[in-house]
């Protein structure tokens, strides 16, 4: 068996499939483009559910891609294993409604027995499939796979709900009795023993059945086109080829594990306890590349997996001794491992680093913290006579703060704890669970639409006119291929349209069709694509329709005109995006309507006011300009030397449309626009919101509608100004800030009557002082305003040498405070008031000195001060 360089299998692979006519697809972004159901991409599979579905007709149904892919559900075996990751290259071929079952075996077996690819010796591959699939099980034989090397399994079935469905085969790589120690050999395979030994290399899902839920697999229906889909993880098979004892022993790791040993002094042992070299060189690749994608670490979401993985990254570097920061370092290194299919992680390296750098420094500051509750753990069990540390408090160090298990097992039985493993355990199971629930296995995919994906007609799209005479092509009604139609909804394809398809974030058209007298035969209410590409309009009937006859087709020409000033105003805020607020701000999706446009960006912050200011006047500044808009045709290499930006999640065919506004900005766009900038009027941001983690969106409307929202805010101002009784709009600045220093000398004149308020109920309200054992304390209602009233109430008990504790509840309004207050240590103020605040159907919390509750029932007041001794104890 030859060895290859991890670059060497990945074409290998792809040269292989591109020589049986398959078009080699790029690997597309991790983050998901208009697919709800996954966070991240997660296989190959997942950049072709449109055609799987038939949603979408491809161009060639012979593909094949290397993707790059995250899956996270496992992240606390990264490490242990010899092969998890959270970012892994799943290598793919795939047929849509072209070669099936036969082909694809046949090719299976080529690819990984011929010398000229990868040269497996035939006795080193094992195959299992479904007990039930038959063809395969004699395809295999017929291709020269031994029968003693066939095993049945009856999991080999793919399905995720209704929809595409079909039975699999996989391969698997016998590595030898070196990887199996106890001799158990294949019952490893039949019985899906973990192991080390039989390792699956490849893996083709035949998917032919239309899966109904409620029903047998015996009784699903044939799909109409039948598809294959298969995956060969390239860490494995570099793993194989390599000799690697696991997936790191190969050339796509051991260089960041060598780097990670420099920045360490310690050695990395195949054989030894390595855990932390391989969490650490996994984790940077997949925060590299998903930050170079534009996601972003934050609080949710896919931010929250990168948070996730930089912090168990930093606190592996510290187990190895690694002090301050070193992950951003990294990212090179990555880089210059992937160059060769991946020149993205180098070129955007900078940027990349400074996110990480950013997050790694903050994290510092959040391991003091974590260090903190920890100590604070520990001397609260030590208080209370404890012997054990909590699960859940485990888990929380480890979910929040990223502590590992083992760092704070360590710490708390060097202080003498024993360690609740049941419940940490318990913890992470709850939250796996969570995570796996909220997981689609490659994401579900709609059942195949057989009557659309049969419209072959051919039609064109109109950019340059609002009306055309067109021949009707198709009628399709209630799933069917109709000749005519007189009523009810409908969808057609003409030959020729000047309706706009929804795509690339552009809304459709609307309008009318017309009969030869003039007449409205139908209301065009949506234009999607079909399957094949063509404009398909849904339409309201109002009389009789007929295939072959000429309409005159014509759009609304006023929602066009509010569109497209709103889409060219779009490229212009993108552009200034990267002027003023950064590079990184890319396009993470966009809607053009009719009255606003809507732009989702990344960025790891809020956009500041002066940003939004300048953002908004440099917008306005092009569109005073009168700058031509200009639509030119050319290849997409073309369109990229020109420095076009492509346009987030668009599909871009051999021939690509740039959009060019002067100088100004450049964009491959399908969409419709404005003649010239100043046909914009004007533009106005209304609004700027986080949507997710690092990611950031800004509303803003154009024209009429950005005139009509300055005047909303002069009439605004102006009833302001009113209200203030300022005499002039310009002067309501000065008349507010006057207004707040007049507010702030009565709140101070204020808060010192309260006080001396205070100062004269407290004799009164003090001189009730009980016992309860050795401690002293004062309990009982007050009459007070506000709850500062209550805090200088406790002001004075604490000048004074009353007693031990101070409890002092308040009806304010609708609702009930609480206030207690310590000076014994043995009491904490927290936890008292813990114990109290259910009394008033409340909750609070505080300091072990002073602490406050809020409730909303009164009635409970006296039960409260009743029950006040006993939780003194």
């Amino acid at each position: 068996m030859k060895y290859m360089t991890s670059g060497e299998i990945r074409d290998t692979f792809l040269n292989f499939f591109e020589s049986k006519g398959s078009t080699i697809m790029p690997s597309q972004s991790l983050v998901p483009v208009n697919d709800p159901t996954l966070l991240w991409i997660n296989s190959g599979v997942a950049t072709m559910k449109k055609y799987f579905d038939g949603s979408v007709v491809p161009e060639n149904p012979r593909m094949t891609s290397s993707q790059k892919s995250i899956r996270t559900n496992d992240i606390e075996n990264v490490g242990k294993t010899a092969r998890h990751h959270t970012m892994f290259e799943m290598m793919g071929n795939f047929s849509i409604g072209d070669y099936f079952r036969t082909e694809a075996i046949a090719y299976a077996f080529e690819m990984l027995t011929d010398e000229k690819y990868y040269g497996f010796p035939v006795e080193k591959l094992y195959v299992t499939y479904y007990p039930d699939d038959k063809d395969t099980y004699n395809r295999w034989i017929e291709v020269g796979l031994p029968e003693s090397h066939l095993v049945p399994i009856e999991d080999n079935f793919w399905e995720i709900g209704a929809g595409p469905s079909g039975p699999d085969t996989e391969i698997f790589f016998d590595r030898g009795e070196k990887y199996d120690p106890e001799n158990i050999g294949l019952r490893l395979l039949a019985e899906d023993i973990e192991n080390d030994r039989y390792i699956e290399i490849y893996n083709v899902v035949l998917s032919q059945f239309n899966a109904e839920p409620g029903i047998p697999r015996s009784e699903y229906k044939e799909l109409p086109q039948k598809n294959i889909d298969t995956g060969m993880g390239l860490e494995r098979m570099a793993c194989i080829i390599q000799g690697g004892r696991t997936n790191f022993d190969t050339d796509l790791f051991l260089p960041i594990i060598h780097e990670i040993e420099k920045l360490s002094g310690k050695t990395y042992d195949p054989d030894g306890n390595n855990m932390s070299f391989k969490v650490i060189a996994d984790h940077i690749r997949s925060l590299s590349f998903a930050i170079g994608d534009g996601a972003l670490p934050g609080n949710e979401g896919r931010g929250y997996v990168l948070r996730r993985l930089l912090r168990r990254a930093v606190m592996h570097g510290k187990r190895l001794g690694i002090q301050g920061k070193f992950l951003a370092g990294l990212v090179p290194i990555v880089g210059q491992v992937m160059e060769g299919y991946y020149p993205e992680v180098l070129e955007k390296a900078e940027f990349i680093q400074r996110i990480v750098d950013r997050e790694e420094e903050t994290f510092n500051r959040t391991i003091d913290a974590g260090q903190k509750l920890i100590d604070d753990l520990l001397a609260q069990l030590k208080a209370d006579g404890k012997d054990t540390l909590d699960g859940q408090d485990i888990f929380r160090l480890y979910d929040t703060y990223g502590f590992p298990v083992e760092l704070t097992e360590e710490l708390a039985e060097d202080e003498g704890f024993k360690i609740d493993h049941a419940g940490f355990d318990s913890a992470m199971k709850e939250q796996q669970d969570r995570a796996r629930a909220a997981v689609v296995k490659g994401g579900s995919m709609g059942a195949q639409n057989e009557t659309l994906s049969s419209i072959e007609e051919a039609s064109e799209f109109l950019y340059e006119t609002h009306q055309a005479d067109s021949k009707l092509s198709v009628i399709v009604s209630a799933d069917e291929k109709v000749e005519s139609i007189g009523s009810g909804t409908a969808q057609l394809v003409f030959e020729q349209t000047p309706f706009y398809a929804e795509m690339g974030g552009q809304v459709a058209d609307h309008g009318v069709i017309k009969n030869a007298d003039g007449d409205v035969v139908a209301e065009v209410t949506d234009v999607q694509h079909a399957p094949h590409g063509q404009n398909l309009h849904t339409v309201t009937v109002q009389s009789e329709l007929t295939v072959g006859q000429t309409y005159s087709l014509e759009i609304d020409e006023v929602r066009r005109a509010g569109v497209v000033k709103n889409h060219t105003a779009t490229h212009l805020l993108h552009a200034a995006l990267h002027n003023i607020v950064g590079e990184h701000a890319l396009q993470a999706g966009s809607l053009n309507e009719v009255d606003f446009l809507r732009f989702d960006f990344t960025h790891f912050a809020q956009v500041t006011k002066d940003e939004l200011a300048a953002l908004e006047r440099q917008v306005n500044e092009i569109i005073w300009q009168n700058i031509a808009v200009k639509t030119i045709e050319t290849d997409v290499e073309t369109a990229k030397a020109m420095g076009a930006a492509a346009l987030f999640g668009d599909k871009y065919g051999k021939v690509v449309r740039a959009v060019v506004i002067g100088d100004y900005s450049v964009e491959l766009c399908g969409g419709t626009h404005t003649k010239t900038t100043s046909e914009i009027g004007l533009f106005k941001i209304i609004k700027e919101e986080g949507i997710g983690s690092g990611v950031r969106r800004i509303t803003a409307v154009t024209g009429q509608k950005a005139y009509e929202a300055f005047v909303t805010s002069e009439n605004t101002l102006n009833e302001v100004a009113n209200l203030v009784k300022a005499p002039q709009v310009s002067q309501v600045v000065t008349k507010v800030a006057t207004l707040q220093d007049e507010l702030k000398a009565a709140q101070k004149e204020n808060d010192a009557l309260a006080g001396k308020l205070a100062s004269a109920q407290s004799d009164e309200i003090f001189k009730n002082v009980q016992k309860s054992g050795d401690l002293s304390y004062i309990a009982t209602e007050v009459k007070v305003s506000d709850v500062n009233s209550l805090r200088n109430l406790a002001d004075i008990w604490k000048q004074k040498d009353l007693s031990d504790e101070l409890v002092l509840v308040a009806k304010i309004g609708e609702k009930v405070n609480l206030l207690v207050a310590s000076k014994n240590t043995a009491v904490k103020a927290g936890n008292l008031v813990k114990a109290l605040a259910p009394y008033i159907d409340g909750r609070g919390g505080g300091k072990p000195d002073m602490a406050m509750a809020g409730g909303t029932n009164a009635e409970g007041i006296t039960e409260l001060l009743k029950h006040v001794a006993e939780n003194l104890d």
